[in-house]
């Protein structure tokens, strides 16, 4: 016996069902390609910066900020404390050497200087009293001599008189006997009267001389005190123009305080703060360069001050050749200094990406110039406007240099021109 085939009939739910199933399979296709081991994302043309990959000369080099000063700057302290009295100038003034700047008063320094000087007068009028004493002394041991001198002439004469007489029997021994003991008496005389005139000289001159030395020594002593009430007036050191004058009419300065100083204006140099990451690469002879006025100019470091603040340290540069006219004390300049010599390297721009990827890996567009992709690289020195590059890419290659902090960690760009 037959059985009767009943034909099954399409339904709405059916459909429904197998559309699903179907979407499901699509979106399921969709993923799988889609995370085929690169993520993408699409990024509008205009808003990236793309570079070319160079080989140039490199030189590795650091911006450094330098600030024009005077080539020399002499300090100005108060050697002796006092009151200000006068100023003389205004701070700016273009002063000549010694030309006074501002006085000061000290009541005791000058009345010391008076002392002083007294005792110099008195000193002086002791000594002219000690000479005139001498020389009398030795004006009356000259007179002793002469009388003892005239006396052995004397006795001499009636000696060789009685001598004679003696031997012609004309007098008796005991009258030649008396001649000759006085005739012995006045040589003793007459040697010690030379001994006293020699001591008494010799005596004269070491008092003279160290009367002499005690006036010398307090000339100096009250040249001395001179020269510190003349301190009191503050004169320029040098040529040179005035400034960071620190000084009121009235006000008390202590002795070594600052007053001001004064800047030579013969010739400018440039100091410059360093990071304390390149003291050891720093050294004298190093070159720099800036540009002023459109020109370019050349500097060199003279003196490196290994001292390090706040986590820096200084230089001070001079002007390898001509200073750049119109450069001012104070101007700041924007230095880029040397590293290193020149050398071939392949470069490429320096740039925002740089923040993202720390110089590991950058986005390499492809030939076609519509995909960039992330390719890893090995960057070494840098200067002011370049990296160099060790390996990862060629001369010739396009670059994204702009910003990567919207592309998150995407492999891929797709680069979209439908906006120009």
């Amino acid at each position: 016996m037959d059985i009767p085939i009943t034909k099954k009939k399409i339904t709405k739910s059916n459909i429904i069902t197998a559309a699903g199933l179907l979407t499901i399979i699509t979106l399921i296709a969709f993923i799988a390609s889609s995370f085929d081991g690169r993520s993408k994302l699409n990024v509008d043309a205009e808003r990236i910066i793309v570079s070319s990959v160079e080989e140039g000369t490199f030189q590795e080099n650091i911006p450094v900020n330098g600030t024009v000063m005077p080539i020399s700057t002499i300090y100005l302290d108060a050697l002796e404390g006092g009151r200000v009295e006068e100023i003389f100038v205004e701070d700016g003034t273009i002063m000549k050497q010694n030309e006074p700047i501002l006085r000061l008063s000290n009541t005791d320094l000058e009345l010391n200087l008076v002392n002083q000087e007294t005792a110099v007068y008195n000193l002086l009028t002791q000594m002219q009293i000690s000479r005139n004493a001498a020389r009398q002394n030795t004006i009356n041991k000259l007179y002793q001599k002469t009388d003892v001198e005239n006396e052995l002439i004397e006795a001499d004469r009636i000696y060789e008189l009685n001598k004679t007489l003696y031997n012609e029997n004309a007098i008796a021994s005991h009258e030649f006997q008396k001649a000759e003991n006085n005739y012995n008496y006045q040589k003793q005389r007459m040697a010690i009267a030379l001994q006293v005139l020699q001591e008494d000289s010799l005596s004269t001159t070491q008092e003279l001389k160290q009367s002499g030395s005690s006036y010398v020594r307090t000339q100096k002593a009250l040249a001395l005190m001179r020269k510190k009430v003349d301190d009191l007036i503050v004169r320029a050191p040098v040529d040179g123009q005035l400034t960071s004058l620190d000084a009121q009419i009235g006000q008390s300065k202590n002795k070594g305080e600052r007053l001001g100083q004064v800047d030579v204006l013969s010739g400018f140099k440039v100091r410059a703060d360093i990071d304390e990451f390149y003291i050891s690469r720093i050294y004298s002879g190093q070159s720099g360069s800036f540009i002023f006025n459109g020109n370019d100019y050349n500097v060199i470091i003279k003196k490196v001050f290994t001292q390090v603040t706040n986590g820096r340290f200084q230089v001070d540069m001079h002007f390898e050749s001509e200073i750049p006219d119109g450069i001012r004390r104070g101007q700041s300049l924007k230095i880029r200094l040397a590293l290193s010599d020149e050398k071939s390297a392949v470069l490429i721009p320096k740039g925002s990406f740089f923040q993202k990827t720390a110089g590991n890996w950058i986005y390499k567009l492809s030939d076609d110039g519509k995909i960039a992709y992330k390719v890893d690289v090995q960057l070494g020195s840098q200067n002011t406007e370049y990296y160099e590059v060790l390996s990862g890419l060629k001369s010739g290659d396009k670059i994204i240099t702009s910003s990567y902090e919207n592309y998150g960690d995407k492999n891929e760009l797709t680069l979209d021109f439908t906006s120009k």
